[in-house]
């Protein structure tokens, strides 16, 4: 199996300037590869491939020297990386999806390159990059299994390196456990046999944090290096929103995969339901698609099974005698007249979607 490990880097001045160089380099490349193609498909009718256009490296080297100072597989990767945008392309026009042709990538949409292979090297506290030195690393975890590529990242003035390791899945004990997951905004999960995971609720705490930090921006002169600051600033606090996040579900989806053999959830359509401006901003925080993928890729090395199942009426059928009990979203205990069953709202909703994985399973 494959796993990623993110780590923070701490590069001097000189190492940070050569990060940026070369993002500008792998930027200007990609811009160039992909007007290369539209010229080509405009005059030619033809599409060009990646090996067309990685063959022309050696070539381009000779009239723009800049690229010599960047390691030659990263070069590579940035043609990888248009190509793969190009087969997304063709996918959503056959799927009948939002086509979504590649675009040219301003600064600010280009923060990445990645050694594929080779260039870089894991020495103690160090990281060596080809073209770059030895930059030193935060080890904060022990990695597991063999490096297989290096990806650098910049995010609001720091700097992160992902490291793709290759090893061997490790499944865990059988628990004999089955549980439904209900997810909701007044608490993030509720469970079939009645544990609540509550709902952290990270943007809304730092909602006047925000707000200030926002009207600072406004405030500032476009372009001045005050605004900079302010932005830079406002963009740190958003991410530290998002890892708050982050980190919730990442315990929350441990805490299931290590409780229970077979995990159902509801095949929710997140980006239908965030349509409600009334529930939109709360939906958001809650991050039901993050605890979701969570949870799937940890089972997924586990040993474990997660089950989607379709989400109709699982709040309203009873899940003793499945009688059709409507009821408002203001109401939170279901009752059902027809065999007196009374619970949470949403324990009878996770009762239910895990009959319906079973069912589904079998």
């Amino acid at each position: 199996m494959l796993r990623t490990y993110k780590f923070r880097l701490y590069p001097t001045s000189e190492q940070q300037e050569k990060i940026r160089c070369t993002l500008e380099r792998c930027r200007l490349l990609y811009n160039r590869l992909l007007a290369e193609r539209i010229h080509a498909y405009k005059t030619e009718g033809k599409a060009l491939t990646y090996s067309q256009q990685a063959n022309t490296f050696r070539e381009r080297k000779q009239y723009i020297p800049a690229l010599k100072e960047v390691h030659s597989q990263v070069l590579q990767d940035v043609a990888r990386r248009l190509d793969k945008a190009y087969q997304a392309f063709y996918r959503r026009v056959k799927n009948g999806e939002k086509a979504g042709f590649p675009r040219f990538k301003p600064q600010s949409r280009y923060d990445s390159f990645t050694y594929p292979q080779s260039g870089f090297a894991l020495e103690g506290t160090r990281l060596e990059l080809s073209k770059i030195g030895l930059v030193r690393i935060q080890l904060h975890r022990q990695l597991r299994g063999t490096i297989k590529t290096c990806t650098i990242t910049e995010k609001n003035g720091r700097y992160y390196a992902c490291l793709s390791c290759e090893f061997e899945a490790e499944p865990l004990p059988l628990t004999n456990r089955q549980v439904g997951v209900d997810l909701g905004v007044r608490q993030l999960a509720a469970t079939s046999d009645g544990s609540i995971f509550e709902a952290p609720k990270p943007l809304r705490k730092s909602e006047a944090k925000l707000k200030r930090q926002q009207k600072a921006v406004s405030r500032k002169q476009r372009g001045s290096n005050r605004r900079r600051k302010a932005v830079l600033t406002l963009a740190r606090q958003h991410e530290r929103v998002a890892n708050q996040r982050k980190d919730y579900a990442h315990q929350v989806s441990r805490t299931l995969v290590n409780r229970y053999d077979l995990i159902a959830f509801e095949e929710l359509n997140v980006r239908g339901m965030v349509k409600n401006h009334h529930l939109a901003k709360t939906i958001a925080d809650a991050g039901w698609s993050g605890l979701v993928q969570f949870v799937t890729y940890k089972a997924e090395s586990a040993g474990r099974q997660v089950v989607r199942v379709d989400p109709r009426y699982t709040s309203q059928c009873c899940s003793t005698c499945h009688h059709i009990v409507k009821k408002t979203l203001a109401e939170r205990i279901h009752r059902c007249k027809q065999c007196g069953t009374t619970l949470d709202r949403d324990v009878n909703a996770a009762i239910n979607i895990l009959a319906r994985a079973k069912r589904q399973v079998s």
